[in-house]
């Protein structure tokens, strides 16, 4: 590959975000142009920001700069390996050192996974893989490493919910939640207004993963407690070919 293509492909700019921007900063290192192209899109499109590099000498310039929420990194290019670029992070000043490294390689062999893990990566995901796998496990490392403030009370219309204590209270009185609803609810309200996929409320819980179906279905309950009218929604609405967003109002006087 001539240093020029590399060079022009190093970097997807973060301000071609989905609207639905994550707020974490991912960045893709494989000298295979079209696996780089194809992640840095696919990844855009989940809502992350992306930027890319061929190689670990592109990623490390571009880690003078910016700290990344997750370095996806393949194992076998050419100069530094992954693995070597994992270790060489590891001994590096922080917050290099913590940076979280998802790495992807066409090795399957039990050791080659092992020297992975062993040079400080926090997950390995082999090649060919499925692309809801790669979000999944994006989503986990994030959710173990990056640290979160806890949502503060979401209203719409004559209800609020409280995100940390998983209670929805209409008028001040509460509405009674199974615990697949009140796990949703937070989901889509934690979001702040912003399309949330029914991919990601399927595997909101890897614990308890659901079709994206049943996502549908739970969904139409949920109206039915805090909607007027359930087929004319106006506060859990269906953006058709994305997902669910719940819009939320101000908050005017702090709770009692």
């Amino acid at each position: 590959m001539r240093e020029g293509s590399r060079r022009r492909d190093m970097t997807v700019f973060p301000q071609r975000a989905a609207p639905n921007a994550k707020a974490a900063h991912i960045l893709v290192v494989d000298d295979d142009q079209r696996i780089r192209t194809l992640l840095s899109r696919y990844l855009m499109n989940e809502g992350y920001f992306v930027s890319a590099a061929a190689d670990t000498r592109e990623a490390s310039v571009r880690m003078r700069d910016i700290a990344f929420d997750l370095i996806v990194l393949d194992v076998m290019m050419p100069g530094e390996s992954g693995t070597a670029f994992a270790t060489r992070l590891r001994k590096s000043a922080e917050p290099l050192r913590s940076a979280p490294i998802l790495m992807l390689t066409a090795l399957t062999e039990t050791a080659d996974r092992v020297e992975g893990l062993e040079a400080g990566v926090d997950d390995y995901l082999a090649k060919p893989f499925d692309p809801r796998e790669l979000s999944l496990r994006i989503a986990s490392i994030l959710r173990r490493t990056r640290p979160t403030e806890p949502a503060g009370p979401k209203r719409f219309g004559d209800f609020v919910f409280d995100p940390s204590r998983g209670e929805l209270l209409h008028d001040g009185a509460p509405v009674r939640l199974t615990t697949r609803e009140r796990d949703l609810l937070r989901a889509l309200a934690e979001s702040d207004g912003a399309i949330v996929s029914r991919q990601s409320l399927a595997h909101r819980d890897p614990a308890r993963s659901a079709s994206e179906r049943s996502v549908d279905v739970e969904i139409a309950r949920l109206r039915r407690k805090i909607e007027t009218d359930p087929n004319a929604p106006r506060y859990l609405q269906t953006v058709r070919g994305h997902g669910y967003r719940l819009l939320v109002d101000p908050l005017r006087q702090p709770l009692k």
